[in-house]
């Protein structure tokens, strides 16, 4: 299984280990700092601690950490250049499978240009982004990504995350993929069945996106367990599973 989306920073090791026998190999760590960021120092110190220090910690009790790096929208700071350039360097070197998570949040003029930039970045060096939308107003901001993302990016390089019962509608049209989170405060894994039981499997990834809030890091096993139970075919669990992971992040 591949858990497309958390925050390895903000969880213990033992964490680690219970997905990991719970049958998660690979998880997408992303960046969010939860804390005031004073300057970019802070910042980019955040974003090589998940590169350099968690992914070994992940390795360590058997998970397969990749990264995926940006600028968070809660996270958007007055001089920004540092992360841009390190984003060219970390992409280079492969060290990223994608851009992320970045996005909108208040949906203010500094987050705009923000995640207009990393969408240049991920155009101009093909690479993939996870884009956050927000508990809140979820429906206005995801209408504001879904206007600026095909100005800036080609939408078969992005997922859209967090989507829900409430929202599925209005990104189903794109071609992006759609990333559910299976998380307590956000969606009950009834939702996400629901959602895959109305629009088909081949679109969604499955995530818990642990963090720092209230969190389930075996949310995903849950899950995939539950569709085995109702009897979902082998074909379709894969694909929510791993398979359409694999193909979208190319791991």
């Amino acid at each position: 299984m591949i858990d497309t989306h958390m925050h390895a920073d903000s969880r213990s090791s033992e964490d680690f280990e219970k997905m990991y026998l719970a049958g998660i190999d690979t998880a997408i760590t992303c960046s969010y700092y939860p804390y005031k960021i004073e300057n970019e120092s802070i910042l980019l110190n955040h974003l090589n601690r998940i590169l350099e220090y968690d992914t070994k910690r992940g390795r360590e009790y058997g998970l397969d950490l990749k990264v995926a790096l940006g600028i968070h929208p809660t996270n958007t700071i007055s001089n920004p250049q540092i992360i841009y350039e390190n984003l060219y360097k970390w992409i280079e070197n492969e060290e990223i499978v994608a851009i992320g998570e970045i996005g909108l949040e208040n949906l203010t003029d500094s987050e705009i240009n923000t995640f207009k930039k990393q969408l240049d970045i991920a155009d101009e060096t093909n690479s993939k982004v996870i884009i956050h939308t927000p508990r809140k107003n979820k429906k206005e901001v995801l209408e504001e990504i879904l206007k600026i993302l095909p100005q800036h990016l080609d939408e078969s390089q992005a997922v859209i995350d967090h989507i829900n019962p409430d929202v599925v509608d209005y990104a189903m049209n794109t071609d992006c993929m759609l990333g559910l989170t299976v998380q307590p405060q956000k969606m009950e894994k009834e939702d996400a069945i629901y959602i895959l039981d109305e629009y088909g499997f081949d679109k969604f990834l499955l995530n818990s996106d642990i963090s720092n809030k209230p969190s389930d890091p075996l949310s995903v096993p849950k899950t995939i367990r539950e569709l085995h139970k109702l009897g979902y075919s082998q074909e379709n669990i894969e694909k929510i599973s791993h398979e359409n992971a694999q193909n979208f992040f190319n791991i």
